[in-house]
Parts: C-alpha cells; sequence; structure tokens
C-alpha cells in the first residue's frame, strides 16, 4: 500500500532555500522543542531512524541535541531527500535513504534501531498505513529502543482548537481515509504491536509526543 503524496496542507508545505535546501514553516517552529524532548527521554549513543524527514530541519536539530547518536534520515520524495542532505552538516547524519513507511517489510531492513523518531505523518495516511507502520516500528526496534510520535491528535474523538478542526476537516475532504488519528486508539495500536507506550506529553500547538519502548 505505497503512501500517497503528501496533501498541499501546512504540515507539508515546503519553501525553496539556499541550493537544494527547502525550509518547512513547521519544522521552524518545533524542531528544538521536539529535540529537547530527544534529548531528555532518548538514547545518547547508537542509531536512530528518522520516517519522513521531509526537509531535513529536524534531523539536524536532533543530531546537534544528540551528537554521539548516528542518525540515519529518510523520505520517499527525491526533493526532500536532496534538501535533507543538503542541511545535513554534521558528522552524525547520514546521507538520506528512500524509504517508504507504510509498505510492510522495511522493519526487518533496518533492524536494531536504538531509537526511531516521526513527526507530523499520522494524520496525513490512513489507519491502515498507520498499523502497518507501528508495525515495522516494532519490528526495527532494538530491545529497549524508544519510538518517538510527535503530532496532533483528537483528544476523546475530538479537536483540541478551531485551527485543527479546520485542518483536520481539510484533510478528510482530500481524502477521508486520512485525518487527526485519536490519541486513547493510537496508544492502544503501539501496545498491540508490543511497545510500552507511556503517557503521551503535551506539546506546543496543542500537539502531543508519545515515547514507547521495546522491551528488553
Amino acid at each position: 500500500m505505497p503512501l500517497r503524496p503528501l496533501p498541499d496542507t501546512g504540515a507539508s508545505v515546503a519553501e525553496p532555500g539556499i541550493g537544494a535546501r527547502l525550509s518547512a514553516p513547521s519544522a521552524v517552529r518545533n524542531a528544538d522543542v521536539i529535540a529537547g524532548v530527544l534529548a531528555v527521554h532518548g538514547p545518547h549513543e547508537g542509531r536512530a531512524l528518522e520516517l519522513a524527514s521531509g526537509t531535513g530541519q529536524h534531523v539536524v536539530a536532533f543530531a546537534n541535541a544528540l551528537p554521539h547518536v548516528e542518525w540515519q534520515p529518510s523520505d520517499i520524495d527525491p526533493d526532500r531527500r536532496a534538501s535533507i542532505d543538503a542541511w545535513a552538516e554534521a558528522s552524525n547524519i547520514r546521507p538520506a535513504i528512500a524509504l517508504d513507511a507504510t509498505t510492510p517489510g522495511w522493519g526487518a531492513e533496518h533492524a536494531r534501531q536504538n531509537m526511531i523518531v516521526l513527526v507530523n505523518l499520522l494524520h496525513l495516511i490512513s489507519e491502515a498505513e498507520a498499523h502497518i507502520l507501528l508495525h515495522e516500528v516494532s519490528v526495527a526496534l532494538a530491545p529497549g529502543g524508544m519510538f518517538a510520535l510527535y503530532g496532533p491528535f483528537l483528544r476523546d474523538g475530538q479537536t483540541t482548537s478551531d485551527a485543527d478542526a479546520e485542518f483536520d476537516a481539510r484533510l478528510r475532504a482530500r481524502d477521508a481515509e486520512t485525518g487527526y488519528k485519536d490519541a486513547g486508539d493510537v496508544a492502544v495500536w503501539i501496545r498491540e504491536v508490543g511497545l510500552h507506550v507511556l503517557e503521551p506529553l503535551p506539546m506546543p500547538s496543542n500537539n502531543l509526543m508519545f515515547l514507547a519502548h521495546q522491551p528488553l
């Protein structure tokens, strides 16, 4: 089930920058905040895979916050992979790879990850694709490895602001299978793939950060 092209929404908009670099306003706003959470809760060495890395601005912040972790960014879009590589100046960031996180099988190919990070994607894919993604995350994580999932979520079936309600409605109007997932459902899905999930952390702009661990 291939990942559909991202809809033209605020979550996926990227503006031209210097050379191949693209700049996403959302990444400018949240990269350092997310990196701060990973620096506190994530492993300080080992291997980390970022799914759907987008412009590359997030992984730069993550690599700076965790300089002894080897970061592997990935994306399905060649233009965004070029942007990632153009942004990546730190020695602990590997060249971006093509990876569709919603297709079966990639977990075994990228096994033994100490951390996997996913930012702002779950609302852009279907529930069926989300289940595939989470299963593959569980396969790819090393024992004790951490999964960090950031984005907007429903709470008890409801959005938390007018802006979120409008954004969710736009997503569903373009593709009824996409849209915000409920935080309670996502916690259940994560547990169903065998990970131990913590209470989600509140983040700016009504977003949440789920942290889950592979049992030892």
